[in-house]
This record gives C-alpha cells, structure tokens and sequence, in this order.
C-alpha cells in the first residue's frame, strides 16, 4: 500500500515538472479574457439571444465557444421546455441535433472508414448498395457512376428529401430497406459535381454504405469509434437513461405529447427508428465543443484521437472539382446554406453545419474559433426561425476575438 502511495506521489510530482497531458474526458475550461476574448463584447452575444427569446423564436439556447482547444465560454439562456411545463434551460441539456448528426454521426464515421483502409471517396455507391442506380444522360444515354464522394459533397443529383409518410403507408413503419431501396431507384436530377442540392437521402445512403462494409448499423460504428473514443458521454443515437433525463423537446404532437428522446426528422423516425445518416444524434454543447477542440487540434483531444490529422484536412477541404459549390466532406464552407458562419470568420476555411431544430456549430480554423449555439426552434411549435440569430451571434463572438 506503501509503495502504491509512493509510486502515486512520484508519478504526480514527474507529471507536475514535464506537462503530463490530460487524462480528462473534458474539455478544458479558460477564461475568455485567457483564450484572447473581449469579455464586454461578449455581453452583446448574450443580448443578441435573449432578445431572439424574448421575440419567441426560440424558448431557449445553450452557447459554448471554443478557442485555441480551450472552452471559453459557455451559458445557458431561456427555457428548454414551455410545454407541458416550464422548465429552465441549463448548460448541459441534450439537443437533437437534427442535420447536424450529418457531420457529428455520419461524416466522421464514413472518414473513420476511410483511413481504415476499407473504402474510397472515389469508389462509386453501387459498390456498396447493389441496386444504386447511376445517372444516365438523357441525351446521349451516358451512365455516370455516383460516387461516395458525391453523397458527402450534396453534388450526387439525387434528390433532396422523400415523402416519410407515402413510405410508411406503403411499406409500414420503420422500414430502412424501403427508404434506402426507394432512394437507389428514384431518379437522378443532375450529372454528378455539376451541381449543388442539400439533401437528406445522400447521407442515408451513406449510412447504407458503412453499414454493408461494417455490418453495423451507424449508430453503433459511430458510438464506438467516434464518441465513446472522444469522450462525448451525453452524445448518442436514440437516448436512455442518464442522456434521455437531460434533453430538450421539441415540436407538440396531434395528440398533445411532445417529442422527447425521439428524433424530429419523419424519415430518421419514422423509416429508419432513429438510427439514420441525415438525423438522430443528440449531444450537448460541451460535448460538442470537445469534438470541435479535437478537429481543431487534427483529430486528437487529451490523447484521444478519432481521425488523423491528414484525415481532418481532408474532410474540411472542399474538392477541387466541385469548389465552387462550397461544400467540403459532410460540412458547409460557403454554399447556399452557410450563412450561420456569419461575416467575420475566414471565408474559405471555416467549416460548420445547422440542424432543422436549431442546432448549429461553426469552425474557424484560421482563428481557432469554434461556436456552438444549440437551440430548441420547433418547440412547441414549429414556427420560429434561427437563420438570422446564427449569423448574428457567429459575428458577435468573432467581434469579441482580440488575439
């Protein structure tokens, strides 16, 4: 017993002269005055906020902003829940996470498999679904493989999203097979890389494509190789427990319940029972601002590492091919749909991502900056809108960056 204290003691006093890194599953805490942040500016993040809860837009949110791998900031507004009753916001309510599961669950998993060694971007998606219909020129009658580097860049020509409820009614609910076969067959709208159109179905198919590799399903790869290794304990597809207590609802159903640990989006819930590539993870922000200080760093967090750093790059970078339609590998650079990167953050290199139900996180890594705003829109109605609010606070943080 001796012995085990002295070693215990040496240990320490050998870590405390050298810089032993970290142990902790958690993100490191600074303050934001220590991380080059103007504490005074920050004060307009916080107006900017309430003023949208006070607007009713939102019932609440949940800010984190990282800098330099360091969490600077992080605060609770508002009310997770107005319906049935009344309960205040706090920092570590669970989100569902809506498209931004597209990156966070999806994405990471499919460059998982990539450095593995057992799957090209390049390889085209009949490989993996035997059924994946090609385009065909309607012309010249030319067949054009799709490739899965066309589903991650929404530049594949599939298109944007399918009726859950025609499925359901046809093939009954959940039923993956039907919503995965329906998408391999349904018509290709445009050549692949000549256009950009966001959408849901390339990212289930994505998820079919790891999922025929692996013989897993996706939320039990990306558990085990990306959150679980991270250090994300209160992220995870279809919530119980612990995870389930601490989450937001969102939209009021015909019934009078409100959805609680279920994910909002019809195809994730009612096709794929939660378990999908366009939507379903639930996470809070100081999880996610692990995940951004890890991607920040090249893929590695208090000696945890999820993807290499070449990897990282990889995936931030848009391709060549398709730059000017501004998407990168599973994340937005500068599309159409970007414009929760606000006006300030570098215009090439930051990388994010929003979700339907108010969610968002936004990267800068030129800056260092990462800004994570959750927020619950759809609840209890689906009528309020972020769009604005995202830009505005993504400026505000950057107006607060002094180094």
């Amino acid at each position: 017993m001796r012995k085990t204290i002295l070693s215990s003691l040496l240990l320490f006093a050998l870590c405390a002269s050298v810089g032993c890194a970290p142990v902790s599953d958690s993100v490191r805490r600074t303050t934001p005055e220590k991380a080059g942040l103007n504490p005074a500016k920050l004060v307009l993040v916080d107006d900017i906020i309430n003023e949208s809860i006070e607007k009713k837009e939102i019932p609440g949110a949940v800010l984190a902003i990282v800098r330099d791998q360091s969490l600077a900031y992080l605060k609770a507004y508002g009310n997770k829940s107005v319906y049935p009753e009344v309960e205040p916001m706090t920092v570590n309510t669970v989100f569902d996470l809506a498209s931004v599961s597209k990156p966070v669950g999806c994405a990471l998993s499919i460059m998982h498999l990539v450095e593995s060694g057992r799957l090209r971007l390049s390889d085209p998606v009949s490989m993996y679904i035997p059924n994946f219909m090609p385009y065909v020129d309607p012309l010249t009658g030319e067949r054009v493989q799709i490739r899965v580097v066309d589903l991650l860049t929404h530049s594949s020509g599939l298109p944007g999203y399918i009726t859950a409820t025609r499925l359901t009614e046809k093939y009954g609910s959940p039923n993956p097979q039907a919503l995965i076969d329906s998408i391999a067959t349904t018509g290709r709208d445009f050549r692949p890389t000549t256009r950009f159109r966001y959408g849901c179905t390339n990212f289930i198919a994505l998820q079919h494509v790891l999922e025929n590799i692996t013989g897993e399903k996706l939320c039990d790869y990306a558990q085990k190789n990306i959150f679980d290794v991270l250090g994300m304990k209160h992220t995870t597809f279809n919530p119980t427990g612990e995870v389930l207590a601490l989450v937001a609802p969102t939209e009021k159903q015909a019934d009078g319940s409100v959805l609680r640990g279920r994910v909002h989006d019809p195809l994730a819930l009612l096709l794929n029972d939660g378990n999908s590539g366009n939507a379903g993870v639930f996470s809070n922000a100081e999880d996610l601002a692990l995940l951004a200080a890890a991607l920040m760093n090249g893929g590695a967090y208090n000696g945890k590492r999820i993807l290499s750093p070449l990897t990282v790059e990889t995936m931030t970078r848009i391709p060549e091919e398709v730059k000017s339609l501004g998407r990168s590998l599973g994340w937005d650079n500068y599309s159409s749909y970007s414009s929760n990167n606000g006006n300030l953050f570098d215009p090439t290199r930051t990388y994010g991502h929003t979700g339907y139900t108010g969610t968002s996180m936004v990267i800068d890594p030129v800056s260092k900056t990462a800004v994570i705003l959750l927020a619950n829109r759809v609840h209890p109605e689906d009528v309020g809108s972020v769009t604005r609010l995202r830009a505005l606070v993504a400026n505000a943080v950057a107006g607060a960056v002094t180094k």
